[in-house]
């Protein structure tokens, strides 16, 4: 993965230079949700690479990112639903390329966290796409996907509760929490949307 955040970048550079247009729009779609479904608070492998693809949508003039982490059955890396990921890549299109600035495209991305005074006891994620409002995915009863630890980066289970356009996580475990992962795995158990419908970006904090 660590290869990867170098070699995405220098195929959308190799490309642009070799088509001779400009810097051209460069769609990302992330890996779909694969293998079998989440059982342990962080299981690396592909959030990794999601990750990289993450940080180039970031970083690299004129990409974007369509989130597929809830396309597939997790039997096979294409989903069948070709529609849906259809959708998404328009909607990062529109946005990114034809200038609808209002339309929203992601789902909630992560963007700062900070340790809850007085007792520095949890943690407090914000977000920017809110799309309406942060929720939970339809049918579900709570939040889910959220991982904490300490220093040791001994990860557990976070409770994790929605709060305004917040989140806010922490576990009985972890006394002094400072890193949160969600849906760091392979096939991650998140359900975390906005109100657009789009899930979230799956990310770290300790990155």
């Amino acid at each position: 993965w660590l290869q990867y955040r170098r070699l995405l970048p220098t195929l959308i550079a190799d490309w642009r230079s070799r088509f001779e247009v400009g810097e051209f729009p460069f769609l990302i779609v992330s890996l779909a949700n694969n293998n079998a479904r989440q059982t342990k608070p962080i299981e690396p492998g592909w959030a990794e690479i999601r990750e990289s693809q993450w940080r180039t949508a970031r970083t690299v003039p004129n990409t974007g990112l369509a989130m597929t982490i809830d396309t597939s059955d997790g039997s096979n890396i294409h989903p069948r639903n070709k529609q849906e990921v259809g959708r998404r890549l328009a909607l990062v299109a529109r946005n990114k390329v034809y200038g609808e600035k209002d339309l929203i495209y992601s789902g909630p991305e992560f963007i700062e966290m900070q340790t809850e005074a007085p007792k520095h006891d949890r943690i407090r994620l914000y977000f920017k796409q809110l799309g309406g409002g942060l929720m939970i995915k339809p049918g579900d009863s709570k939040l889910a996907g959220f991982a904490i630890a300490g220093p040791d980066k001994e990860f557990v289970w976070g409770d994790a509760v929605i709060e305004g356009d917040t989140i806010v996580v922490s576990s009985p475990d972890v006394p002094t929490p400072k890193h949160v992962r969600y849906g760091w795995a392979w096939n991650p158990i998140g359900n975390l949307y906005n109100k657009a419908g789009l899930p979230a970006i799956t990310f770290r904090t300790d990155e």
